[in-house]
């Protein structure tokens, strides 16, 4: 696996080089002094750690221009401060570690992003269907849906729209009723929303982007969504 790290101190890129040596030592490791020589690369890392506080560039002007390349990199910042933790979300930040950490922390979250990127790549189906499931009628049919078929939900001409990724079923029913069904697996950012956290490609402080459509965000529920999906992120690799 490729491992970066983006730190302007010749020091902090060290240590962070020998700590990835010592659990992988089969794993290449890439050093950049600042996040323009990082953004001039031919090809980026699997997994970055970035500071965030570097001169003329940071970290979080890194972040959101590398993003622009590859959607998909895991970025891990590291960091002495807190200031921006909720800003780190906004730009699909893996994890924040505050320097300094301890070992333990640094290798859990690590092999939490290792684990990531073995599991999206080497499983790109939805997932097993030992999920629930509800029952809607619709058109006088009785229909059985997998929760874990549902990519998101939404209050559509007075209805409950549900999209999978192979159909769109309208009902007469409560989006508060079918948000109880769901479970924790799912998370409602706005009134007529309801997303299945799996489903998610990329969100900002607006719009939640899913593998099929889009759902709107409410300003107020953004700070707890972004903790909500992390959540749902670190459970999901604790699994694995």
């Amino acid at each position: 696996m490729q491992i970066g790290i983006c730190d302007d101190e010749r020091e902090a890129r060290e240590y962070i080089a020998d700590k990835i040596k010592r659990l992988y030592p089969s794993d290449s490791i890439y050093l950049y002094a600042s996040g323009e020589l990082l953004l001039q690369a031919d090809v980026l890392p699997d997994i970055l750690f970035l500071d965030i506080q570097m001169p003329q560039m940071d970290g979080m002007e890194t972040a959101r221009r590398l993003r622009q390349k590859d959607k998909k990199l895991v970025i891990i910042f590291v960091t002495a401060t807190a200031d921006h933790a909720l800003e780190a979300f906004d730009v699909g930040a893996f994890h924040y570690l505050i320097k300094p950490f301890s070992i333990n922390k640094f290798t859990e979250v690590f092999q939490n992003a290792r684990r990531q990127i073995l599991e999206e790549s080497s499983n790109q189906n939805p997932p097993v269907r030992n999920t629930p499931g509800i029952l809607i009628t619709t058109g006088g049919k009785h229909i059985h849906i997998h929760l874990a078929d549902i990519v998101y939900a939404e209050v559509y001409d007075r209805k409950i729209m549900i999209h999978t990724m192979n159909s769109d079923i309208e009902y007469y029913g409560k989006m508060k009723d079918l948000e109880k069904q769901a479970g924790e697996n799912f998370f409602r950012p706005h009134r007529a929303y309801l997303v299945n956290l799996y489903y998610i490609t990329k969100y900002d402080s607006s719009t939640i982007y899913l593998k099929k459509g889009q759902a709107l965000m409410s300003k107020q529920k953004y700070p707890e969504f972004v903790k909500h999906y992390l959540h749902y992120n670190q459970k999901l690799c604790r699994r694995l």
